[in-house]
C-alpha cells in the first residue's frame, strides 16, 4: 500500500485492477474493489490497520467486470457509478457472474473462493459532475469519456491526484469497449493541458503516471481512428478491420503468451471504432487533435 496524499491511499499489486482508498473522519470511500475475494479481505485488513472505520461508499470508475465483481466483498452504505454505467449494468445478463467468474477463476479451488459472489449495483448516479462529501472532504467526480461512455474520473485538487480507471494505462494496449473514442481523445486532452491540477495520474491498472504516460494512449487512438477512418471510406466491411491488427499490436509491449488475448481486445477495439464512424457517419469530422 501507498499513501500518495494525507488519508489518499492506492495498493497497485492486485490482479486485474488497481484501487484506491480515501480516508475521512466518518470512514473510507473506495475506487474500485479487487474482484478477488482473497485480495478483497487483504484489502479490507490493510484498511482496518489504518483506521478501525467503516466503508462509506464505492465509486466505480466504469463497469468492467474487473471493477465492479469486488463490490459484494464490502459492506458499502452506497455504490457511485456515472449513470451510462448503471445503465449499462442494469442490462447484463442473468448469467453475468457466472461468466465473469469463469474468466476469472483458473481452476476449481479458486472459483470455490467466489461462493457468493454478486452483483451489487451502484444506487447513486450521476451525468456530467458530483461532489461527495463524507467526514468533512469533498470528492469531486468527473464524467470523463473514455474506454466506455460510463467513464469517471475522481479528481482531487488539492493535492493534485486524479484516479482516471482505464481512460490511462501504463505500456498496454487500451481496452475500448464503446464506440466513444474521439471523446476519449478530448478528455486525454483535457488531462494533459497545463492548468489541470495533475501531478499523480493514477491508471485503471499499475503505478501511477504522468501526464507525458497519457501520450502513448492518445497516439494509439489516433492512428487506429485514422487506419479504420479509411477502411470505412472505402467501403470496406468491418471485418476488414483485422488487417490493422499486426500494425497496432507493436505499438505496445506483448507478453507472447497474452498474444492472441491482446489480438482479440485490439480487433474489438477497432470494431467499436468502425461503429464509431457508422453511427455518426460523419466520417471527414473526426481529424484528431
Amino acid at each position: 500500500m501507498q499513501e500518495i496524499g494525507p488519508g489518499i491511499f492506492i495498493e497497485t499489486s492486485f490482479r486485474r485492477v488497481t484501487v484506491g482508498a480515501i480516508l475521512t473522519d466518518e470512514g473510507f470511500v473506495l475506487i474500485d474493489t479487487p474482484p478477488y475475494p482473497d485480495e478483497a479481505h487483504y484489502w479490507r485488513r490493510m484498511l482496518a490497520e489504518i483506521a478501525d472505520k467503516p466503508v462509506l461508499a464505492i465509486i466505480n470508475t466504469d463497469y468492467h467486470r474487473d471493477r465492479v465483481l469486488g463490490n459484494c466483498w464490502f459492506d458499502a452504505r452506497v455504490i457511485v457509478a456515472h449513470e451510462n454505467a448503471i445503465a449499462h449494468m442494469q442490462n447484463l445478463p442473468s448469467a453475468f457472474v457466472d461468466s465473469a467468474v469463469d474468466a476469472l477463476a483458473h481452476d476449481p479451488l479458486e472459483r470455490s473462493h467466489f461462493s457468493g459472489a454478486q452483483l451489487n449495483m451502484p444506487s447513486v448516479g450521476f451525468t456530467r459532475r458530483m461532489q461527495l462529501r463524507f467526514g468533512g472532504r469533498v470528492i469531486p467526480l468527473l464524467a470523463m469519456p473514455g474506454p466506455t461512455t460510463g467513464s469517471l474520473w475522481i479528481h482531487l485538487p488539492d493535492e493534485r491526484i486524479v484516479f482516471v480507471g482505464d481512460s490511462v494505462l501504463a505500456d498496454q494496449h487500451p481496452y475500448i469497449s464503446s464506440p466513444c473514442t474521439k471523446s476519449w481523445l478530448d478528455s486525454l486532452t483535457i488531462l494533459r493541458r497545463t492548468r489541470f491540477p495533475a501531478d499523480h495520474i493514477i491508471p485503471g491498472r499499475g503505478a501511477p503516471v504522468g501526464k507525458p504516460a497519457t501520450e502513448p494512449i492518445s497516439n494509439y487512438l489516433r492512428l487506429a481512428r485514422r487506419r479504420v477512418q479509411s477502411l470505412y471510406r472505402a467501403g470496406r466491411p468491418r471485418a476488414d478491420t483485422s488487417t490493422l491488427v499486426p500494425e497496432l499490436i507493436d505499438l505496445f509491449p506483448c507478453d507472447v503468451m497474452m498474444i492472441e488475448h491482446i489480438q482479440r481486445r485490439i480487433k474489438g477495439g477497432l470494431d467499436r471504432i468502425y461503429e464509431e464512424f457508422k453511427t455518426s457517419d460523419r466520417p471527414d469530422e473526426i481529424m484528431d487533435r
